[in-house]
């Protein structure tokens, strides 16, 4: 049986929530906005262990408020962050054990995807090696230049937003990240790492109900989104 490990960072700094509680600790329906990606972490039964990884200082905050109070099982370890999400991940690596076959990345403050979704991220790492849900966008993509000049127009049917969770053999994701500490390289998300190794990742299909939240007017939308399906069917 495959061991498969989740890691879920949480140690943003919320600055653009325009609050004094970090957004990731903010109360959702009554629960902690983290506490939504653990719970479906801890229900899931293809995860053994989770790794939740939050600003330095706030380990033991994050136990009593959120692994203590949601009475979660699965958490091997809570280990401080680093300056950028990455050294965030990278962190969360180096606390799973090294016979750990499948690694799943899930954003803190992401609260509304399903266990569907999980599942098939974690079928396609297996065998593809390295997977990400993501959504056709539905807008035109366009890049731009520093004057914000369009420089190119992309085709709209080959265009993702990329989402979470992300899963990704174990061995396949650490050399990532460490030829990424190697050359200096700074990504926003994991399979992009991958891809500067030249692996493939093979996208399934996620949810536009899976939003990150950033803005309060986010937290709005993932109460509506809650209120509307209920907790048990996201």
């Amino acid at each position: 049986m495959a061991k498969i490990a989740a890691i879920v960072p949480a140690a943003g700094s919320g600055t653009r929530m325009g609050m004094n509680t970090k957004k990731q600790f903010l109360a959702l329906a009554g629960t902690p906005l983290v506490g939504y990606a653990l719970k479906a972490m801890e229900t899931s039964p293809a995860v053994q262990e989770i790794v939740i990884v939050v600003s330095p200082g706030e380990e033991g905050y994050c136990r009593s408020a959120v692994v203590d109070k949601l009475g979660l099982n699965k958490i091997a370890a809570i280990v401080p962050g680093g300056k950028e999400r990455q050294d965030s991940v990278y962190n969360g690596l180096l606390a799973l054990s090294p016979d750990t076959d499948i690694v799943i990345v899930h954003d803190g403050v992401r609260p509304c995807f399903s266990l569907d979704t999980l599942a098939a991220v974690i079928a396609a790492a297996q065998t593809h090696g390295a997977a990400t849900c993501a959504v056709p966008a539905k807008d035109t993509v366009k890049l731009a230049n520093e004057d914000n000049f369009v420089t190119r127009t992309l085709p709209r049917n080959h265009t993702w937003l990329v989402q979470t969770p992300q899963a990704f053999r174990y061995e396949l994701i650490m050399e990532a990240h460490r030829r990424a500490r190697d050359d200096n390289l700074l990504a926003t998300d994991d399979t992009t790492l991958v891809e500067y190794l030249g692996g493939r990742v093979k996208i399934v299909m996620g949810s536009y109900k899976n939003i990150k939240i950033t803005t309060p007017e986010d937290l709005d939308m993932a109460m509506a989104i809650i209120k509307a399906v209920g907790e048990e069917d996201l």
